[in-house]
């Protein structure tokens, strides 16, 4: 690289052994009550680099795991940290400060950068707050990650799904199937209220000196956590004082989540209790309402007072497997087997997403409206194959169709456009021109006898319009 380029990189270099906002130099914690101490941890581990030649931090640091991170962090994209650098311009940031970065990382001087907050909508009108990383810090993240997931993988439960390989939602679902077919009809819908914004780090610093021997890890990954947020371009750190917190966005807070609630598993499992957690959405599968109002009472207790996390009273319940959601989908029992149906719900967000995707103020031609279309129905298609849904998704077409030609009339805006096209569809010339000045609504003409006969089911097909029966006769291999 030409040197007036490395300079401009160094211009914009993430802050090394310099922090842009106050934190402290030590990041393990002051403890907790009825937890491991500073102290107790500084004895069972490793914190200083000169004891151990080639730890944990260096197996991490290690040029085939960092470039593999990196390649990871390069394919995913994503936008910028609060130090606005790009994931374009990482590699050539890395050629010039590699070995600095390296270097500051192992003598323990490393300081992340805060997040940068970003607060995406819920269904329920409510926000999720998202921390993105600088592209530098998701790079260590990963490489982190990368290293620490083969070791705790065997620690974690088989009943866990979330975030980890060669495991899916689909799986989770289809596990709640047997548990149902065998005679488990009820279920606690636990709801754990806020967790990533509520974990107790000094908690999960304990459960990670477990595992972890090296405590620069421990040390590093407890920076990550302290690092704090930045909103509107204000830093915001610990509130009220209470370190607490793993910021929702990064490489390393699925696994750190899956640490931590690996701790509910193992108490799940030693109770006798049959459960799927897929992250933070989890469900306990009870034979009788009796017992599972017993067990919610429990496990409530102990993801308090031992897990230090919230639950949200209002929407943990115990019902009948047919009341609640799990993954978007909800459950029923059809010949004394569990099946699986699409909650309404999930089908009314989707509908809200057609509407969004067929509206005529997107300024969209009308490839990329067809696109956009195809990439959203074979992808909710692939993700809800499991349900139930053949004879619904012949009603949703139904709708669809009509609101495809609902659209289709818009575009055509004139009496004059839409006479001639209605003739050339093959309406009569009489017809067509009498039609093409009617006054009704847009929504009312979509349902009409000669726009249904003009534009046809055939020609919506041949025109590039997927369908949502056909795409899932296709995906589930049915006719």
């Amino acid at each position: 690289m030409k040197v007036n380029e490395c300079y401009r990189e160094k211009e914009r270099k993430q802050k090394i052994s310099k922090d842009t906002y106050q934190q402290k130099d030590r990041a393990e914690p002051e403890g907790y009550a009825g937890g491991q101490t500073f102290m107790r941890m500084t004895e069972n581990n490793i914190t200083n680099a000169d004891n151990s030649k080639y730890g944990l931090l260096e197996c991490i640091l290690s040029p085939q795991n960092l470039n593999a991170a990196f390649k990871r962090v390069k394919s995913n994209k994503g936008s910028g940290g609060i130090d606005k650098m790009e994931v374009e311009s990482l590699g050539d940031y890395l050629i010039c400060h590699k070995d600095s970065l390296i270097q500051s990382i192992l003598d323990g001087k490393y300081r992340p950068n805060p997040v940068r907050r970003v607060d995406i909508p819920k269904d329920n009108g409510q926000k999720r707050s998202l921390g993105i990383p600088t592209v530098v810090d998701r790079v260590v993240q990963q490489a982190i990650a990368q290293v620490l997931s083969p070791i705790y993988e065997k620690q974690f439960s088989t009943n866990s799904y979330g975030f980890r390989p060669k495991r899916s939602a689909h799986q989770a679902l289809i596990k709640c199937k047997e548990h149902i077919t065998n005679g488990y009809k009820y279920a606690i819908d636990m709801d754990l209220e806020k967790f990533f914004d509520t974990v107790n780090q000094s908690k999960l610093i304990e459960i990670l000196s477990r595992t972890v021997k090296d405590g620069r890890v421990v040390s590093l990954i407890h920076r990550y956590q302290k690092a704090g947020v930045v909103v509107r371009n204000k830093f915001e750190g610990s509130k009220m004082g209470v370190p607490q917190g793993v910021p929702q966005g990064g490489p390393l807070s699925p696994l750190l989540s899956n640490i931590m609630l690996n701790e509910l598993d193992k108490e799940l499992v030693k109770r006798g209790h049959n459960f799927v957690r897929y992250a933070d959405d989890m469900v306990i599968l009870c034979k009788s309402i009796r017992s599972a109002k017993r067990t919610m009472v429990n496990i409530i207790a102990y993801i308090k007072e031992r897990l230090f996390l919230k639950v949200n009273n209002e929407k943990t319940s115990v019902a009948y497997i047919s009341k609640i959601k799990f993954l978007g989908y909800s459950f029923y029992v059809n010949k004394k087997k569990g099946r699986l149906r699409l909650h309404p719900k999930s089908l009314a967000k989707m509908k809200e997403k057609i509407r969004t995707l067929t509206s005529r103020n997107n300024g969209w031609g009308d490839a990329k409206w067809k696109l956009e279309l195809k990439q959203y129905i074979t992808g909710w298609l692939n993700y809800f194959k499991l349900a139930d849904i053949k004879s619904l998704l012949s009603k949703i077409d139904e709708w669809y169709r009509r609101r495809l030609r609902m659209v289709i009339w818009k575009q055509w805006k004139r009496i004059r456009s839409r006479g001639r096209n209605l003739i050339k569809l093959g309406i009569a010339k009489y017809k067509a021109w009498e039609y093409a000045n009617t006054r009704k609504a847009y929504w009312r003409t979509s349902n009409s006898p000669i726009l249904k006969t003009s534009i046809t089911n055939d020609r919506l097909k041949q025109a590039g319009y997927i369908f949502f029966s056909d795409y899932y006769r296709k995906v589930n291999g049915v006719n």
